[in-house]
């Protein structure tokens, strides 16, 4: 933890003084810093947290001219704190940080303002921060008594030794001191022996004793074995340790120890000489347990049809039905026909002869075969399966047997078990053999594969009450039961009742590297484990893995206090790469998954509930699930992926059923109630372009002790091997490069310090720094784009040159700050995409702690030397999806594991105009389907590789802070019709998951008309779309349409007083400037796409979108602020997803439409962001800077402007509660009323008349 109130200071003193000031913020991040100066808003505010870069540092936060300066505070070696200072300069040293900011409040001492306004932290209430189990107890239960014995401790754990270190240094320390001097009474008395000095030892030595005696107890059937002579000798020391003590006690336990001694070293070779006697006397004897394999698969048969086209079935006259069977013990596939009496026809292919399985996207059930049938060629065949588990179960068979029959010594895939459940504080069930073998309800395995051992199995519980190793014991024996292996467990870690154990296979043990393991508490006050997080980390030969199991806060209403349990549980859980502390734990491993009792809630009354459960319909149960809206909202698990729940919600029950839920409890402070919920959830977070696959997503209906059901998912998961290089390492001449022609980001900030860029990886021997960016702008005080030139960027070297060990490879980038080292901004890109001569594209987003903070992009390659360029196919790229087919399954498919991604494919780029479209290859689509109407959108039926279109054009954000109602969504009657069709459309990018999307709308009339035009018929998106829906947005620009995103799923309709936004009169004469200019030549219809002129008549389609606060246009200020605001990115997609518009509004508009990667949107957007596009600055931001320069400033409306008229009526006071109400445009202001002036602070009569007065007059002038 940074800082954490800070170490000792100097002489003992703390730096934080008696009591910590309260202007000191423990633990806040450098963005809600930020955050919280910008809502002070006055030159001179002040605060200091803790440092997020230099552990017992701190961070001195100063806000001028609306900007935020950071000055680092640093401990010396004596402990003493100063602020650092350039080069030669002498700091002042202070021995506390109040003595620190004390001299600071005076002038002149060295800061860029001196400090005036403190900006204290708020206090929470103590007593509202009781968390209580929903299960039986009233209390928090207690921890275990024993401490975890089934692995050694994390680094976090202390260990039991410590105390007693402690208590031996006490009892030798009470013996110098007292009783030393009775035992030497007593030898100058004639003793001969030291009875007190003995009684210390004893008792010094208790623990050894009973240590001791644990291990020849262990010890005694293997000596009884192998070696007799030492058996007798340990029975008879045990027998004796019963009754001894006093003098004994000490002389016995050295012969104990010298019985030890002697066993451990003697009696391997005695078994040994043993066994290789047994070996001879009986050669044929079964093997050791462990060494055994699994049952053997038996053969499995599916009856299918062959598909046909309708020209062939003329000639066969009805489809046929074939047979085919798997043997994956012998490695053949057999394809058997059934022909007239009776008789079959069947061919015999073995596994090196099936060249690849295509999957049918449209079809789930139809799965096409490419068959070797002699040197070079070969023949396809397609089978339609009874059931798409059928398919999924034929799939996962044959990679089974290719896999097992492979000659790779590494495997590429492995399979994963991952199961979580809250055990209600009582013993589990004799059987659980439902859990593991994933029966149940929701997606579940066929009864072909269920009994087919899984690579790693992965258990969290919660109010586990077992202990570890009895806990760790009954999963071995029932995985043994079912597998007939024995698993071994490689991590255990415990945090009170959260628990988490990992078991793999025994052939994989020995791939098993760099095991760590971490717990966080969240309980009350952070400080109690009731409730928390436990986590192991662990690398699979190349590729890393992090599982973690939570236990968040309890109740209906507590949504911030889980958030808050997430992000604190994200930034502290001490796991993975010690180098990556840069970035949180949601970019340090290739795959993270995370489970657990979540305990995020139904938003719904429960006998709605109650009804929709009944009737299975669990989509309009999901729309309310608090999990989803809160990743709606980016406000927790950014950019994770969870499999589509079909399963109902598994809490809270009546235990020892699964037909009732019981939603009332009887509490000390009344009732209490828990409605239904899917509290019990498995997400995960991958890196780009890396292969995972959910095959299994459910609960068991027949585990009845707890409240809670059991839940499981089963995963696909790509691994890589250790690579080595078989041609040594590189020379010069064959040397791999990693080369950036530049870089540029947009970061949330209000400060204006330079910044570089460090690179991370495994494929480098060291990170790498590039030096600061050269190039540096502001459109908006709280946003700052910074550019990095080739010459400012370092070539990078990997260790090996293989093109098959670059492409398994990331680089992770970390933006930072060169005055405080902190992050602004983390990110992941695949080298797989920018492999070749041409640099390529990239295109992320940047994110901190958490929270989306920015984006990124550039040109990059991987240049690798011909000599190094071979490589071969990998079992999961074996099986691939149909190309010639369009259209996607409803709901998620596999492929909505990649869900997680949120990363722009740069391989897209290279491909000509032709085939924009097809993005990546699961997903393509072509232009005929999206037009057409579709009556449900669910899931990631497009191209889950393409990133959301928040970072498309990112002409980009407003200050966080600003009311739900800015971003509010278009009403429904303001919707154009989706099945219109339309030949003049401009493709554009399309969001995915995460993000909600609203259809496109026309905004038409005169600039000062208040609404857009209504009467197209409509698709209300929270009705029919999905927090994946991708078909929301689109961008028609001769049509006139606009996008805009919502908030949440709510279509809220603004008042109807209120005016939008007029057109930014330079909004379409934006001229695009960007470093990427290299890839226009590619896109000629994109090139000759021109904005038109603006046309009065068409003022900016966002209007509806922004409310009082809103930021488009000139106008636009932030409202009051408070505790219902909406995130910056959310109004930030608002802002990013619109496209200008010149031309008088149409109906019908166009539908949806998809295809293009990221950031290639209009030409005339093409800049990053545009030079002049929306402005979102706050509103008192306008009057004193013209942030979007003259060309577009909308202040004016003739040579009169709101402050001069307000001058003339010697009313100019009221001029920033009107900017501040988005009142800046004396043509909207014709039609304020009178409510509208007391909201922006007119409250006195005399005045609201004479500003009335006033604006009738003018009318007549229009």
């Amino acid at each position: 933890m940074a800082g954490g109130g800070g170490g000792g200071g100097g002489g003992g003193v703390s730096p934080l003084g008696p009591a910590p000031p309260m202007w000191y913020h423990r633990d806040l991040s450098r963005a809600a810093a930020e955050e919280l100066l910008a809502r002070a808003g006055r030159d001179g505010s002040f605060l200091v947290r803790d440092s997020e870069s230099v552990n017992g540092a701190y961070a001195l936060c100063v806000l001028f001219q609306k900007h935020v300066h950071t000055y680092r505070v640093l401990p010396d070696d004596e402990g003493f704190l100063a602020v650092q200072t350039s080069q030669g300069v002498q700091p002042k040293r202070f021995k506390t940080l109040p003595e620190l900011v004390s001299l600071y409040l005076q002038p002149s001492q060295g800061l860029v303002t001196t400090l005036l306004y403190t900006v204290d932290r708020e206090e929470t209430a103590v007593s509202d921060d009781r968390d209580y189990s929903d299960g039986e107890d009233e209390k928090p239960p207690l921890p275990p008594r024993s401490a975890s014995t089934s692995t050694p401790p994390g680094p976090d754990t202390p260990t039991e030794s410590t105390p007693a270190a402690n208590g031996l240094s006490t009892i030798s320390h009470e013996y110098l001191k007292g009783s030393y001097a009775l035992d030497l009474e007593a030898v100058k008395q004639g003793a001969s022996s030291l009875p007190h000095l003995n009684k210390t030892l004893v008792s010094s030595c208790k623990r050894l004793n009973g240590e001791v005696d644990k291990v020849l107890s262990g010890l005694e059937i293997l000596s009884k074995v192998f070696d007799q002579q030492s058996a007798f000798m340990v029975s008879k020391m045990i027998q004796q340790s019963v009754n001894q003590g006093g003098d004994q006690e000490l002389e016995n336990l050295v012969t104990k120890l010298a019985i030890l001694k002697d066993l451990l070293s003697s009696i391997e070779k005695k078994a040994l000489k043993a066994l290789q006697d047994m070996s001879l006397s009986s050669p044929c004897s079964l093997p050791p347990l462990s060494m055994r394999h699994s049952k053997a698969i038996p053969v499995q048969a599916f009856e299918v049809k062959l598909d046909v086209y309708l020209a062939e079935l003329t000639k066969i006259g009805k489809s046929q039905k074939y047979t085919l069977s798997v043997d994956v013990e012998g490695g053949r596939l057999v394809v058997m026909k059934k022909v007239k009496d009776s008789q079959e026809d069947w061919t015999t292919f073995t596994h090196d002869k099936i060249r690849q399985l295509i999957k049918s996207q449209r079809v789930q059930n139809k799965l096409g075969i490419v068959f070797e049938k002699e040197k070079d060629k070969s023949q396809r065949k397609d089978f339609i399966f009874a059931s798409a588990k059928k398919r999924e179960a034929f799939c996962q068979l044959l990679q089974l047997m290719k896999n097992k029959h492979s000659n790779q010594d590494e495997p590429d895939m492995i399979s994963i078990f991952i199961g979580t459940w809250n055990m209600g504080s009582v013993p589990a069930p004799k059987s659980q053999a439902s859990w593991v073998l994933c029966r149940g309800l929701g997606k579940t395995l066929d009864e072909m594969t269920v009994t087919i051992p899984h690579d790693l199995y992965v258990f969290g519980s919660q109010e586990n009450s077992v202990c570890d190793r009895e806990w760790v014991e009954s999963l071995r024996a029932l995985l043994k039961e079912q597998t007939e292996l024995d698993y071994k467990p490689i991590a255990v870690q415990t945090l009170w009742n959260i628990k988490i154990a990992v078991l793999v296979k025994p052939e994989h043990e020995n791939r098993i590297s760099h095991v760590g393991m971490s717990s966080v508490k969240t309980g009350i006050a952070n400080t109690l484990g009731n409730k928390g997080a436990v986590g192991v980390s662990f690398m699979f030969n190349g590729t890393s893995f992090g599982f973690v199991n939570c236990h968040l806060t309890s109740g209906n209403e507590k949504i911030a206090r889980r958030n808050q349990n997430y992000l604190d549980i994200l930034r502290l859980l001490s796991l993975g790469d010690k180098q990556l502390s840069s970035f949180d734990i949601s970019l340090r491993f290739t795959h993270l998954f995370w489970l657990g009792d979540l305990n995020y809630r139904l938003d719904m009354d429960i006998q709605e509930i109650l009804n929709y459960i009944n009737r299975k319909e669990f989509e309009p149960l999901l729309k309310v699930d608090q999990l989803n809206l809160e990743r709606e909202k980016n406000k927790v698990f950014l950019r994770f992926g969870e499999e589509e729940i079909s399963f109902p919600p598994t809490y809270r029950y009546e235990r020892g059923s699964r037909d009732t839920y019981v939603w009332q409890k009887q509490k000390a402070t009344g009732m209490r109630t828990n409605v239904p919920s899917w509290c019990d959830r498995i997400l995960w977070k991958s890196y780009p372009e890396t292969h995972i696959v959910c095959n299994s997503y459910g609960c068991t209906d027949d585990i009845v002790t707890s409240d809670h059901s059991p839940v499981f998912g089963t995963f696909e998961v790509g691994v890589t091997s250790q690579f080595v290089s078989k041609k040594g390492l590189p020379k010069s001449s064959e040397q791999a490069y990693i080369e950036f022609e530049s870089i540029e980001a947009i970061v949330k900030t209000a400060s204006r310090t330079k910044f570089f860029i460090e690179f991370y990886s495994t494929c480098l021997e060291e990170f790498k720094k590039s030096y600061e960016n050269d190039s540096q702008s502001s459109d908006n005080v709280n946003f700052l784009r910074v550019g990095w030139s080739n010459k400012q960027l370092t070539t990078l070297k990997p260790l090996l040159s293989e093109v098959e060990y670059l492409q398994d490879q990331h680089l992770l980038l970390t933006v930072k700050s060169l005055d405080g080292y902190e992050s602004y901004g983390e990110c992941v890109l695949a080298l797989k995409s920018m492999i070749g001569s041409t640099p390529q594209q990239f295109h992320t987003y940047l994110s901190h702690r958490g929270e989306e903070t920015g984006n990124i992009r550039g040109l990059m390659r991987v240049r690798v030397p011909s000599e190094r360029m071979g490589t071969r196919e990998r079992l999961y790229e074996w099986i691939s999806v149909d190309k010639d087919e369009t259209g996607a399954p409803k709901g998620k498919s596999t492929l909505a594991s990649r869900v997680g991604h949120e990363y722009i494919k740069p391989s897209a780029v290279r491909k000509q105009l032709g085939e924009l479209g097809k993005v990546s290859e699961e997903g393509e689509r072509s232009i005929k389907e999206e037009t057409a109407a579709r009556p449900k959108q669910e899931g990631t039926d497009g191209d889950p590789s393409v990133c959301k279109n928040s970072y498309n054009n990112p002409a980009y954000y407003i200050l966080e802070g600003v009311p739900n109602q800015s971003a509010a969504a278009l009403s429904a009657e303001l919707l154009p019709s989706p099945t219109s069709s339309n030949p003049q459309v401009t493709k554009a990018p399309i969001p995915s998951a995460g993000a909600r999307t609203k259809p496109p709308f026309v905004a038409s009339g005169p600039s000062h008309t208040r609404r857009p035009t209504t009467g197209h018929p409509v698709r209300a998106i929270s009705e029919e779309g999905s927090s994946e829906d991708d078909g929301g947005a689109c961008v028609a620009a001769a049509q006139g349409v606009n996008v805009g995103t919502t908030v949440g799923s709510t279509l809220n309709r603004p008042p109807p007083d209120f005016p939008p936004p007029p057109l930014p009169k330079g909004a379409v004469e934006m001229v695009a400037e960007t470093p990427f200019s290299i890839h226009r030549a590619l896109y000629p219809d994109l090139a000759e796409v021109r904005i038109p002129a603006a046309s009065p008549a068409a003022p900016l389609a966002l209007g509806e979108g922004f409310r009082r606060g809103g930021g488009g246009g000139g106008g636009g200020g932030s409202g009051a602020l408070d505790d219902q605001s909406c995130s910056v990115l959310q109004m930030a997609k608002t802002l990013s997803e619109s496209e200008f518009s010149g031309h008088p509004p149409r109906a019908p508009s166009a539908p949806p439409l998809r295809g293009h990667p990221m950031g290639l949107n209009l030409d005339a957007c093409r800049t990053f962001p545009p030079r002049n596009a929306i402005t979102e600055s706050i509103a008192e931001d306008m009057p004193e800077e013209a942030l979007w320069g003259s060309s577009s400033s909308s202040l004016s409306v003739g040579e009169s402007s709101v402050a001069e008229w307000l001058q003339r009526l010697g009313l100019e006071r009221y001029e920033k509660g009107l900017l501040h109400n988005g009142w800046d445009d004396l043509e909207f202001l014709s039609d304020i009323t009178e409510e509208d002036l007391e909201e922006a602070g007119v409250l006195d009569p005399a005045h609201k008349m004479i500003l009335l007065e006033s604006l009738r007059q003018q009318q007549p002038l229009k």
